[in-house]
């Protein structure tokens, strides 16, 4: 394979390597901070690689990308605000082994299990590109339509012990999901006279406001005195060490059947348009709660549910990047960026690509696989320092988190509407914290309501509005029966389990 030859040569030559240990860095930076995303990184550093050669520009874009989805992680486990949409489903064990005193131990799970989830779609990518994106290919808007349902069905598996509050905060979020215009006809709709309304409530200022703004909050409401405070299980953690970051032997055999788990999860919906990590991160994180023994644990600080998520956050780039390189079709907004940088290098991401830039593909996998071992490397370490921002004085660390949170909503788009945005969604986080209602299915609905919607519509369109369409697809027929499956066996099971005592 000459191709793959040459492309080695390029990716190991020092100034390649250099630009992707400077493209981990940024990304770890980016990721960290809430507010600042992947997308927002990619696309601002796109132009400025221009006048390098592709493949040190590559070498920026794919650091970038692939660090900024792991290390979103770190201050989703520290104070538990997502740094990424990607890194939602990791406050769910994350944040809980940190008030364990077991911070050290997430981050280092959430580096080490990055990598391996993003090294397994690199590799996943490079063996079986064509057919999974032959496999995404197949699906029409029936299939997504199921798809979507079937993951709008994971709001009672993240709904914790009130099933009837996460179905309240999931249909809050779908109703959030149909402010703007109608996906099929472009008519307004529960925009109330705002033109900022007319595009929908921007994703990136709702998620830092329910998760970054809310929790701070919520925290400051505590009226704990300082005593206290220092007895509870985040307070030890002052002037105190975060501890071992390494899984030992047992930790990791018991950990490996969730990372398979997540890891396939993530390559599966990232080769799937229109998906992404965040998704792949929720789904993981279920699949794995349902094969473990110990699904009584997820969600209260589970090292399984957390090495599964985290697998399924760097692994979904794998199956993202193939249907973006062996179709054209982005399978992320990361991806759709990547598009334009491709496009700026003078290759059209296709079947073609493959046949007539060999090279190039085989740089981006070389590149895929190189930077998941250098953000294993580095992210302990960075891991590890940026893991005293958790020691800081909480008046302090609230003051960060705000200012961040605010001038990272106003970035998106320049727009002051975006802050008003997080602040309202800050102040209902803090309500929904306060009463008990889960954060996960507000995030699931509003990621996927709009998916359902249109592919629901679309599909009863080309059936000539017969449901049949929806029965007659394998794929969709599957998704459907596994959506029963997944709202009514918890209900069943619950009752059988009451009956039973």
């Amino acid at each position: 394979m000459p191709e793959f030859l040459v492309a080695l040569t390029h990716i190991l030559e020092p100034g390649v390597f250099l630009y992707l240990v400077l493209g981990t860095l940024l990304g770890l930076a980016v990721g960290t901070l809430p507010g600042l995303t992947a997308t927002m990184a990619v696309a601002i550093l796109t132009p400025l690689t221009f006048w390098l050669p592709y493949e040190r520009g590559l070498a920026v874009l794919v650091g970038v990308w692939n660090s900024a989805i792991f290390s979103g992680g770190i201050s989703a486990i520290l104070i538990n605000i997502p740094g990424t949409p990607a890194s939602i489903a990791s406050t769910f064990d994350g944040y809980p082994l940190t008030q364990q005193g077991k911070a050290g131990l997430a981050l280092g799970i959430n580096v080490l299990y990055s990598a391996i989830g993003g090294l397994f779609g690199a590799v996943i990518f490079m063996l079986a590109a064509f057919p999974l994106a032959r496999f995404a290919l197949s699906f029409g808007p029936a299939e997504y339509f199921a798809l979507g349902l079937f993951g709008l069905s994971m709001m009672i598996a993240v709904s914790g012990t009130s099933i009837i509050k996460g179905l309240i905060a999931g249909f809050v979020g779908l109703a959030l999901s149909l402010v703007g215009l109608d996906p099929m006809l472009a008519t307004p709709r529960f925009h109330f006279g705002n033109p900022n309304l007319l595009g929908g409530i921007s994703f990136i200022p709702l998620m830092i406001g329910l998760f970054g703004l809310g929790e701070v909050f919520h925290q400051m409401t505590l009226s704990m005195p300082f005593e206290e405070r220092e007895k509870t299980p985040v307070g030890t953690l002052v002037g105190k060490k975060l501890g071992r970051m390494l899984v030992n032997a047992r930790e990791f055999l018991q950990t490996l059947p969730a990372t398979l788990v997540g890891s396939i999860t993530g390559v599966i919906i990232g080769a799937i348009p229109g998906t992404g990590a965040d998704i792949a991160s929720l789904l993981g994180w279920e699949f794995s709660r349902r094969i473990s023994r110990e699904k009584e644990k997820f969600g209260k600080g589970s090292i399984e549910g957390l090495a599964s998520t985290c697998a399924a956050n760097n692994a979904c780039l794998g199956g993202a990047l193939t249907t973006m390189m062996a179709l054209g079709i982005p399978g992320d907004a990361v991806t759709a960026v990547l598009i334009g940088s491709f496009i700026m290098y003078g290759v059209q991401p296709g079947p073609a690509m493959f046949r007539d830039r060999a090279d190039f593909v085989f740089t981006v996998i070389g590149l895929m696989i190189l930077v998941n071992i250098v953000f294993l490397v580095i992210g302990f370490f960075f891991s590890r320092f940026v893991g005293g921002f958790i020691l800081l004085p909480k008046p302090i660390m609230w003051s960060t988190i705000i200012i961040l949170s605010l001038v990272g909503s106003f970035s998106l788009n320049n727009r002051v509407f975006d802050v008003w945005v997080a602040l309202l969604s800050g102040i209902m986080g803090f309500l929904f914290r306060r009463y008990r209602f889960p954060l996960g299915p507000i995030i699931l609905a509003l990621i996927l309501g709009p998916m359902v919607e249109r592919n629901f519509r679309t599909a009863l369109i080309i059936s000539r509005g017969n449901p049949g369409i929806f029965f007659v697809k394998p794929i969709s027929l599957v998704l459907l029966v596994g959506t029963a499956l997944s709202l009514f066996s918890p209900i069943l099971l619950r009752r059988k389990k009451e009956e039973s005592v």
